[in-house]
């Protein structure tokens, strides 16, 4: 089955030539022209995505074939793209680099799944016909790749943008369709992962209106339509089935931390707890004074180190917690989560207690201590994931564990590639608490989903018949839709 989903990419030359910005200035304008657009971001992101989907008015899903397979993403964006609406996907890096020199995992690859027209943005900073000849070479690199445009960014003066206009006219064959000049107010300040996210911009709805003010002024909107519905049909695969166990007649209630400590969520990992059954609720671990009632919880990755101060001040909030750990409520985290369940976090000279689930305590680095795609065996039992399961997933942090003493933490994961939590390891596991610094995307795993919510509706059940070995007890692991394995 064929849809028309008018669609474009934006890629690069390279890595910050402002393909965020561009993005989101052209889904707002998009908007106001009173197109339905539903933002993607390639690549395993959470910040860029962030500001897509504040400028969309609606999540940004991710598109990450290392992380979901081709099939897969090709099955998430027809999911989620709106036929006859307006489909915007940032790239990731330039717009050919990959995992090797043949681009494996690239936009470029992506483009070429979807179908999609590419947007090319060119940082033309003291350059004119070089432009030209990186142009060219794009172009003739993958010609499936179907380079509709260039957007020539910063721009120094009137005649910089001419001669590199006439440039990329005589050698290239196609359109610049737009020149965004040189702008020195930045609305989007960065930080050491990139830009801030918008829940923690005093002026978010100030830096989409520039942004959109840049692509009104500066884009030719009419060519950019024109060539996005112009893309042709997108083959729909098979989409994914919906199952459920027979014997949940009631909703488990999972609750996610999200506040401006936490907010790494990919949308479809949360629509998967709910389309299986679950309802989602939000928890403040900033706000609120104790855990409210649930059958597990799921804790994202985001900023703790940020808001150190005030996460280990909601001492109550922390004892809840670690009290429902110990009852034990399913609980599955990544990354900033991990650092949260463990005893305490080291910045500096200062020291900040954590929730104390796990004897470990995390130390922040000036420079990353883990960055890029992931690949974990489950080797040991645990509560999600069966043996011998592989997970695909990516790891960004500045932190590092420190005091660990590997007779008292239990890890199940192996790191087939990553840099892990220690030694070659990850995952740490205690009573039904899994805490790993890999995220994962459950389109590509989801068992994952389907093994959180039977494990919350395990627990739900043992609470109301006030069978204790049950909540603590080692519980075999159920058979997941898709055995839990990419």
């Amino acid at each position: 089955m064929n849809y028309n989903y008018p669609r474009v990419v934006l890629g690069a030359l390279r890595g910050g030539s402002g393909k965020t910005i561009l993005a989101m200035g052209l889904i707002a304008a998009l908007r106001d022209k009173g197109w339905m657009v539903v933002p993607f971001k390639k690549g395993p992101d959470f910040i860029d995505a962030g500001w897509l989907g504040y400028a969309a008015g609606r999540p940004c899903y991710s598109l990450d074939s290392f992380l979901m397979g081709a099939e897969k993403a090709l099955s998430s964006f027809t999911d989620h793209a709106i036929p006859d609406g307006f489909a915007v996907i940032e790239g990731n890096r330039g717009l050919f680099d990959g995992m090797d020199t043949r681009g494996t995992f690239s936009t470029a690859e992506l483009a070429k799944l979807l179908h999609a027209p590419v947007l090319l943005i060119a940082d033309c900073t003291k350059s004119t016909r070089t432009v030209a000849a990186m142009v060219l070479g794009c172009l003739h690199l993958d010609p499936d790749v179907q380079i509709c445009g260039v957007i020539l960014n910063q721009i120094g003066t009137a005649r910089h943008e001419t001669l590199i206009r006439r440039a990329v006219g005589e050698h290239c064959g196609i359109p610049v369709l737009g020149a965004i000049p040189r702008i020195r107010d930045n609305s989007l300040p960065e930080r050491h992962m990139g830009l801030i996210p918008p829940q923690e911009h005093p002026e978010a709805d100030q830096s989409v209106k520039v942004a959109e003010q840049i692509a009104r002024q500066f884009l030719n909107l009419d060519c950019i339509v024109a060539a996005a519905m112009a893309a042709g049909p997108v083959r729909v695969p098979v989409q994914r089935e919906d199952r459920r166990k027979a014997f949940i007649h009631e909703s488990p209630t999972i609750g996610i931390i999200r506040d401006s400590s936490f907010w790494f969520y990919y949308p479809e990992n949360l629509e998967d707890l709910s389309r299986l059954g679950a309802t989602v609720i939000e928890v403040n671990s900033l706000k609120e004074r104790a855990l409210p009632a649930l059958d597990g919880l799921y804790i994202g990755g985001g900023f703790p180190e940020t808001h150190a101060d005030e996460l280990a001040s909601n001492e109550p909030f922390r004892k809840s917690l670690l009290q429902a750990i110990h009852d034990g409520m399913p609980v599955y985290a990544e990354c900033g989560g991990l650092m949260y369940l463990g005893k305490s976090l080291v910045m500096e000279h200062s020291v900040f207690p954590m929730v104390g689930a796990f004897p470990v305590s995390f130390q922040m680095e000036k420079k990353p201590q883990g960055h890029g795609y992931t690949i974990l065996e489950a080797d040991r039992e645990n509560p999600y994931f069966a043996k011998g399961t592989i997970l695909h997933g990516h790891e960004f942090h500045y932190s590092r564990p420190v005091e660990v003493d590997q007779k008292m933490i239990t890890t199940v994961f192996r790191n087939k590639r990553g840099s892990g939590f220690h030694q070659g390891r990850d995952g740490l596991h205690v009573f039904n608490v899994l805490a790993t610094y890999s995220h994962i995307h459950s389109v590509g795993v989801q068992g994952w989903a389907w093994n959180l919510v039977e494990r919350a509706e395990a627990y739900r059940l043992a609470k109301r018949f006030s069978m204790p070995g049950a909540i603590t007890g080692s519980v075999p692991l159920a058979s997941s839709p898709t055995g839990g394995i990419i």
